[in-house]
């Protein structure tokens, strides 16, 4: 086993990268990179039943997406094609179909596999005898005995078979784990795993740890799901005179009610996350401290942040939440953090079709800033802006029990100091605070109060009682929109 810190993140193409997969991709990049290892990306394709086409390039996209980059392995080209880079491969497992079967081979030449010519008619049979005697359904190890010879002949036969491992059936076993320390393991409660299938595949013990050895993999960066493994790959390793990498299993993610995330509850898929508008850097923070914080006093980090705080021995045991308000709040600050060009650039095309004053657009996605958590809410949090005219009848233009002579009073006389505004003074930089001065102002020199008269002025530009200050809609609306505004809700006030 080399000394250097390879890793590898070794997904199966059955569907979309899951946000899990996600975490434990990130985490084994994070790994490599903070010490100065490679990242590998290995495509784990041998169980051709579950094979979804476009699952590869569903994988490499999604991770390029969230900037989740292997340095090896397989990847895409520019045009999109697939691609391999390195000088382990092939990096797709169901290449090296050959190598696997020639290690299953040595196992049974060594005494440590056996051919299993069960059906699976009998199979299914025992598991029931099992489970109706409330015993483990592990197999019962009927070809087990069987010598060399009798296989071969029943092979040679053509009888449908497959390879198992021969598992010791008494003592324990014991691992060790980065995150969780020593993990015992009662070789009783051991099945003995497939190792080749009728069809001439590996499994994933076999095809995993093999290819993990022929890649000179220091440390196994997985899910929890796999622990229950871990005593088989160790025997693995143990009989060909391996040394085994380090293990090292990462918390399951959970739902609200604690149960294993699934898709009834959230959804599952990273495409969903980036295809409704979260950040991909919100997106790869949030999935970061799902069961790890570098400090725990912060909840924004940066790539390289967490590049440079990682520590694999400070990750949870116990399951991690998925707590879709934290990653709407994370996405928001992100959302908060870019530069006003870039904001522009993700939402402009949502309201396009809106109006063909581009300056005004700009203006009105940038007065709802703040209250956006998803790109697309852009949409709903705009659409009174650019209302030609709106409907006063939805929201109330008086302040409290203000009768509406008093507010029409109000709304006049802020509209005739807002005539010798000019149009360039309505919208320049910093014609909100102007705007705040003049007319607290000019309530002032009234004897009237804020409530009674911005009340009125807010819910005449915004046609909401709940919207930005009036100061910032005079700012964002211009001059004419304003005065055009102001002077129809008067008129709803004389209705």
């Amino acid at each position: 086993m080399s000394d250097k810190f390879r890793v590898r993140f070794a997904p199966s193409p059955t569907g979309f990268l899951h946000i899990g997969s996600l975490r434990s991709a990130l985490y084994n990049e994070l790994f490599a990179q903070h010490h100065g290892g490679t990242f590998i990306l290995r495509i784990e394709d041998t169980d051709r039943a579950r094979f979804v086409q476009g699952g590869i390039e569903n994988i490499c996209n999604s991770l390029k997406a969230c900037g989740v980059i292997p340095r090896e392995g397989v990847w895409l080209d520019e045009k999109g094609a697939i691609i391999e880079r390195g000088e382990y491969g092939p990096y797709i497992q169901s290449q090296r179909i050959e190598r696997h079967k020639a290690y299953a081979k040595k196992l049974v030449d060594t005494d440590k596999a056996y051919y299993c010519f069960c059906s699976e008619l009998r199979l299914e049979e025992l598991r029931k005898e099992q489970q109706l005697a409330g015993r483990p359904t592990l197999y019962d190890g009927k070809c087990r005995a069987l010598t060399p010879a009798e296989a071969e002949k029943r092979i040679a036969n053509s009888e449908p078979h497959v390879i198992r491992l021969k598992l010791p059936k008494q003592g324990t076993i014991s691992a060790w784990d980065v995150i969780r320390d020593e993990i015992k393991f009662d070789w009783a409660l051991i099945d003995d795993a497939v190792v080749i299938k009728t069809d001439g595949y590996p499994t994933y013990h076999l095809a995993a740890t093999c290819d993990d050895h022929d890649m000179e993999i220091s440390h196994v960066i997985r899910g929890e799901e796999w622990i229950s493994s871990l005593p088989k790959h160790v025997f693995i390793y143990e009989a060909f005179g391996w040394t085994p990498p380090k293990f090292a299993h990462l918390p399951l993610l959970l739902n609200a009610d604690h149960s294993k995330l699934s898709k009834r509850q959230n959804d599952v898929a990273v495409a969903d996350y980036l295809n409704k508008g979260y950040l991909p850097s919100a997106l790869l923070n949030f999935v970061a401290l799902l069961g790890w914080n570098p400090t725990g006093d912060r909840e924004i980090y940066t790539h390289e942040e967490l590049t440079q705080m990682f520590d694999l021995a400070k990750v949870n045991k116990s399951g991690a939440v998925f707590n879709l308000e934290k990653l709407n709040w994370l996405n928001e600050r992100y959302i908060k953090s870019m530069t006003a060009e870039n904001y522009l650039t993700i939402v402009s095309p949502l309201v396009q079709d809106k109006t063909d004053d581009h300056s005004f657009a700009d203006r009105c996605l940038l007065l709802v800033r703040d209250r956006v958590t998803l790109p697309g809410d852009v949409v709903a949090l705009t659409q009174n802006l650019f209302k030609d005219k709106l409907d006063y009848s939805k929201a109330s233009l008086t302040w409290k029990t203000q009768p509406k002579v008093q507010a029409r009073e109000r709304l006049q006389a802020v509209r005739e100091l807002l005539e010798g505004v000019t149009d360039a003074d309505f919208v320049q930089s910093g014609a909100r605070a102007t705007f705040e001065t003049d007319i607290k102002q000019l309530i002032a020199n009234k004897g009237w109060g804020n409530g009674d008269t911005l009340w009125p002025l807010r819910v005449a530009l915004s046609g909401e009682e709940k919207s930005p200050n009036p100061f910032e809609l005079l700012e964002t609306l211009g001059k004419r929109r304003s005065l055009d505004r102001i002077a129809a809700a008067f008129q709803a006030l004389a209705d």
